[in-house]
């Protein structure tokens, strides 16, 4: 595919699968740089503030990991790098990955016929200028009672060990038993479109 923009390059600063396909089906090629951030180590007291943080945290590291003066030259096009971060709030408890597959059972279940909260950030990092623009999404996902021998079956193939609370909105598994989104589902999925189509053009 034709990168959408070729004024600027982008870096995505997340290993995660979904972000990727949300930001190729935005029309961008981009490279992949990693993070590697103790995510447990950073607190907050509002998963807006949690998801904002750990998104810089991210960027920071990356940062670290790059020859910056790479990417200064006048002649070159500006490279943004982008960040994220997704976290669910469950009856005012804020959940990130599971820890275990206990937790990610009690995750789960907690859900069944109930809802919860997902707050998406994305920063995007202007490695030129040094302009850094950010931001958040919410959106509630109802579900329908999930069966335990579904949620068995999450928990064996542990695609509920690797995402925020659990839980993967796009999973066979996952998908009959939502009732309905409330926002964006690229939200829930780890990267609003929205959010950082307008984070980019800000931060250039």
């Amino acid at each position: 595919m034709a990168s959408k923009r070729s004024s600027f390059k982008i870096i995505l600063g997340s290993s995660s699968v979904a972000r990727r396909r949300i930001l190729a089906e935005m029309g961008y090629e981009f490279t992949i740089v990693t993070a590697d951030i103790d995510e447990k180590g950073i607190r907050k007291e509002t998963p807006e503030e949690l998801v904002m943080a750990l998104a810089e945290a991210k960027a920071d590291a990356i940062l670290s990991k790059l020859q910056i003066k790479d990417y200064l030259a006048e002649d070159l096009p500006p490279t943004l790098l982008i960040t994220a971060d997704t976290v669910v709030e469950y009856k005012g408890t804020i959940r990130e990955k599971p820890s275990s597959e206990e937790e990610a059972r009690e995750f789960v279940k907690g859900y069944s016929g109930s809802h919860g909260g997902v707050v998406g950030s994305v920063l995007v990092t202007n490695l030129k200028t040094g302009t850094r623009k950010g931001g958040w999404e919410r959106a509630e996902v109802y579900f329908y009672d999930i069966p335990d021998e579904v949620i068995d079956n999450m928990i064996e193939e542990g695609i509920s060990l690797n995402v925020a609370g659990g839980l993967m909105l796009e999973h066979p598994l996952t998908l009959p038993f939502v009732e309905s989104v409330v926002g964006s589902t690229d939200c829930v999925m780890g990267l609003p479109k929205a959010l950082t189509e307008s984070l980019i053009q800000e931060a250039l």
